[in-house]
């Protein structure tokens, strides 16, 4: 792998910038997080390509690209709460971390959990909380000004709305393989409403007896 912070500048010039993501906080932001720090170690040459890399247990890192227009898409605020559904490596995670006042990530698999905390701790992240649940059955207490799903579902979810402050945004991804729409989901004083962002696919939400296998 080249130097690593040539391969970020690369990343956000080449992949991220392209696919429509112009606001400089958040390029900044992309470009000062070492993703090498986050990718399982025998795809480490594959940190900045804009590729999805498998975790194992039917799971992806998510696109760089996608983060990107993750990010840009929240607008996440110094003072903002976030809820992060699927941790995955950490790396979103980390990313939000930079951005908003405190993380709560929650994931299925503990030992996603417990290297995301090996990493954070490693990145000397101090204001990010993980655990370990089924977002199928269970949420973390409180509400957030932001939510994150980072795994597809195939519709709503009333219960990820509800976690949302008024003037919260939800991020989902909504639909079934191959066919999946990101969509942001803001909650006003007379309710919510959603604007359809792009399309893409990624794993579905895991339960305990679904379990997607995820081919790379």
């Amino acid at each position: 792998m080249i130097n690593p912070k040539i391969a970020r500048r690369q990343m956000v010039s080449q992949q991220i910038r392209t696919w429509d993501v112009f606001n400089p906080s958040v390029l900044e932001t992309i470009r000062n997080i070492p993703r090498e720090h986050y990718v399982p170690s025998h795809f480490i040459n594959h940190a900045y390509a804009d590729v999805e890399i498998p975790l194992g247990q039917g799971q992806c890192m998510l696109r760089p690209s996608i983060v990107g227009r993750i990010l840009q898409s929240i607008t996440p605020k110094k003072n903002d709460t976030v809820l992060e559904i699927g941790t995955g490596t950490g790396y979103l995670t980390r990313i939000l971390s930079a951005t908003a006042s405190s993380v709560m990530s929650i994931d299925f698999y503990e030992n996603f959990v417990t290297s995301a905390h090996e990493k954070l701790v490693n990145d000397n992240v101090e204001n990010v909380t993980l655990d370990c649940m089924d977002a199928t059955k269970n949420l973390p207490k409180g509400s957030f000004d932001i939510v994150v799903v980072t795994a597809g579902i195939t519709k709503k979810d009333a219960r990820f709305t509800k976690k949302l402050r008024l003037g919260g945004r939800l991020l989902i991804f909504l639909g079934e393989s191959p066919n999946m729409t990101a969509t942001l989901i803001v909650r006003g004083p007379e309710g919510t409403s959603s604007i359809e962002l792009f399309e893409t696919d990624i794993p579905a939400l895991i339960t305990e007896v679904e379990e997607p296998v995820f081919a790379f």
